[in-house]
Protein backbone atom coordinates (compact mmCIF):
# COMPACT_ATOMS: atom_id res chain seq x y z
CA UNK A 1 0.00 0.00 0.00
CA UNK A 2 2.12 3.05 -1.16
CA UNK A 3 1.61 6.83 0.20
CA UNK A 4 -1.01 8.57 -2.00
CA UNK A 5 -0.56 12.35 -2.41
CA UNK A 6 -2.87 14.64 -3.39
CA UNK A 7 -2.53 18.39 -4.30
CA UNK A 8 -5.63 20.85 -5.38
CA UNK A 9 -5.13 24.16 -6.31
CA UNK A 10 -8.13 26.68 -6.88
CA UNK A 11 -11.19 24.29 -6.62
CA UNK A 12 -14.47 24.50 -4.59
CA UNK A 13 -14.43 24.33 -0.70
CA UNK A 14 -16.26 20.67 -0.79
CA UNK A 15 -13.09 19.07 -2.04
CA UNK A 16 -11.37 20.05 1.13
CA UNK A 17 -14.14 18.60 3.08
CA UNK A 18 -14.16 15.44 0.91
CA UNK A 19 -10.14 14.72 1.32
CA UNK A 20 -9.89 15.96 4.96
CA UNK A 21 -11.63 13.45 5.52
CA UNK A 22 -10.07 10.59 4.27
CA UNK A 23 -6.41 12.21 4.16
CA UNK A 24 -4.25 14.33 5.92
CA UNK A 25 -4.04 17.80 4.96
CA UNK A 26 -0.22 19.02 4.91
CA UNK A 27 -0.98 22.27 4.23
CA UNK A 28 -3.69 24.54 2.06
CA UNK A 29 -4.82 22.01 -0.55
CA UNK A 30 -2.10 19.16 -0.16
CA UNK A 31 -3.27 15.69 1.20
CA UNK A 32 -1.64 12.87 2.09
CA UNK A 33 -2.20 9.14 3.17
CA UNK A 34 0.82 6.66 4.28
CA UNK A 35 -0.60 3.73 3.42
CA UNK A 36 -3.68 3.90 1.01
CA UNK A 37 -4.52 0.83 -0.81
CA UNK A 38 -5.38 1.19 -4.76
CA UNK A 39 -9.17 0.24 -4.25
CA UNK A 40 -9.50 2.97 -1.61
CA UNK A 41 -7.39 5.74 -4.01
CA UNK A 42 -9.67 4.75 -6.96
CA UNK A 43 -12.87 5.10 -5.49
CA UNK A 44 -11.14 8.88 -4.01
CA UNK A 45 -10.24 9.93 -7.87
CA UNK A 46 -13.53 8.46 -9.01
CA UNK A 47 -15.57 11.36 -6.61
CA UNK A 48 -12.84 13.81 -7.28
CA UNK A 49 -12.97 13.32 -11.48
CA UNK A 50 -17.27 13.26 -11.23
CA UNK A 51 -17.20 16.66 -9.46
CA UNK A 52 -14.71 18.08 -11.99
CA UNK A 53 -16.48 17.31 -14.60
CA UNK A 54 -19.21 19.25 -13.19
CA UNK A 55 -17.14 21.97 -11.80
CA UNK A 56 -15.27 22.58 -14.24
CA UNK A 57 -13.17 24.32 -12.06
CA UNK A 58 -9.07 24.52 -10.59
CA UNK A 59 -6.73 21.30 -10.85
CA UNK A 60 -6.13 18.66 -9.03
CA UNK A 61 -3.09 16.15 -9.26
CA UNK A 62 -2.89 12.83 -7.52
CA UNK A 63 0.22 11.02 -7.27
CA UNK A 64 1.82 7.69 -5.77
CA UNK A 65 4.31 5.13 -6.05
CA UNK A 66 3.89 2.57 -8.40
CA UNK A 67 6.56 0.10 -9.64
CA UNK A 68 5.22 -0.95 -12.73
CA UNK A 69 4.50 2.68 -13.76
CA UNK A 70 7.50 4.66 -16.15
CA UNK A 71 9.55 6.45 -13.19
CA UNK A 72 7.91 4.49 -10.48
CA UNK A 73 5.45 6.89 -10.14
CA UNK A 74 1.62 6.86 -10.57
CA UNK A 75 0.03 10.38 -12.02
CA UNK A 76 -3.50 11.45 -12.72
CA UNK A 77 -4.30 14.60 -13.12
CA UNK A 78 -6.99 17.23 -14.20
CA UNK A 79 -7.60 20.98 -14.69
CA UNK A 80 -5.44 23.95 -16.10
CA UNK A 81 -3.16 24.40 -17.20
CA UNK A 82 -3.99 21.81 -19.33
CA UNK A 83 -0.65 19.08 -19.60
CA UNK A 84 0.07 15.63 -21.14
CA UNK A 85 1.88 13.07 -19.07
CA UNK A 86 4.35 10.98 -21.19
CA UNK A 87 6.74 8.34 -20.17
CA UNK A 88 10.56 8.90 -21.64
CA UNK A 89 13.30 6.36 -20.65
CA UNK A 90 12.98 5.31 -17.30
CA UNK A 91 11.04 9.06 -16.51
CA UNK A 92 8.16 11.67 -16.60
CA UNK A 93 7.81 14.20 -18.68
CA UNK A 94 5.16 16.70 -18.69
CA UNK A 95 4.22 18.25 -22.08
CA UNK A 96 1.61 21.48 -22.08
CA UNK A 97 0.37 22.95 -25.11
CA UNK A 98 1.93 25.89 -26.87
CA UNK A 99 -0.40 29.04 -26.68
CA UNK A 100 -0.80 31.14 -29.76
CA UNK A 101 -0.09 34.10 -27.31
CA UNK A 102 4.11 34.77 -27.24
Amino acid sequence: MPMVVVVTRDVEARYRGFLGSVMLELAPGVYAHPRMNAGVRTRIWNVLEDWYLILRRGSIVLTWADTTAHGGLGLKALGEPPKEVLPHDAMLLVRRPISDES
